[in-house]
């Protein structure tokens, strides 16, 4: 029973770090990367769909993105879904294929940009922590209903304390290499 509450668990501590992940691919740095547009959803036939399922998103060189629709009458519908977007891009488009230039971040910009990511990496480590609460609850309820014994309250306790130590960690780690990717120039 102990070890089924720690590995659910665990799930939740990796699904709060994947979370995490996810939205800091679609937080805009200098460079070029195609997880910017994951989010952006194009009005395609009257049905929204997203821009990574109808286009080949491909990143030809470092500042720049290409966009090619795999059908070309979907052209409009995506520039003016990548406009209507709030990343603030402009999309230029040759008829065949939409370029996205990703332009330079100034400074002041970059430090909103961590401010923003350090909040999301602090949201990661309250749903971690939060895991661990529930977990501890749940332990504790066992205990008072005599499922378990002190000793292995105690210790699953423990064991409990160290993966949400471990998650944290890992989210930091996640944050600090973000905010040298956002920092790099």
């Amino acid at each position: 029973m102990i070890t089924e509450l720690k590995s659910r668990t665990q799930a939740q501590m990796e699904k709060a770090i994947e979370a995490l992940k996810k939205e800091y691919a679609r937080v805009r740095t200098g460079r070029a990367s195609t997880g910017i547009l994951d989010h952006v959803m194009v009005d395609y036939y009257g049905t929204a769909t997203r821009l990574n399922q109808m286009a080949t998103l491909s990143v030809p060189e470092s500042r720049t993105i290409a966009v090619q629709p795999w059908d070309a009458s979907a052209l409009k519908a995506i520039e003016k879904a990548i406009l209507s977007s709030d990343l603030g891009l402009t999309p230029s488009n040759d008829g065949k294929v939409i370029r996205i230039t990703i332009p330079e971040l100034t400074e002041e910009r970059r430090r909103e940009i961590v401010k923003v990511i350090r909040n999301m990496a602090e949201d990661c480590r309250v749903a971690v922590r939060h895991a661990r609460k529930e977990a501890n609850d749940k332990l504790k309820k066992m205990e008072k209903e005599k499922e378990i014994t002190e000793d292995a309250l105690h210790k699953a306790m423990d064991e409990i304390q160290k993966l949400t130590d471990e998650f944290v960690k890992e989210a930091d780690q996640v944050l600090q290499a973000k905010e040298e990717d956002v920092m790099t120039v």
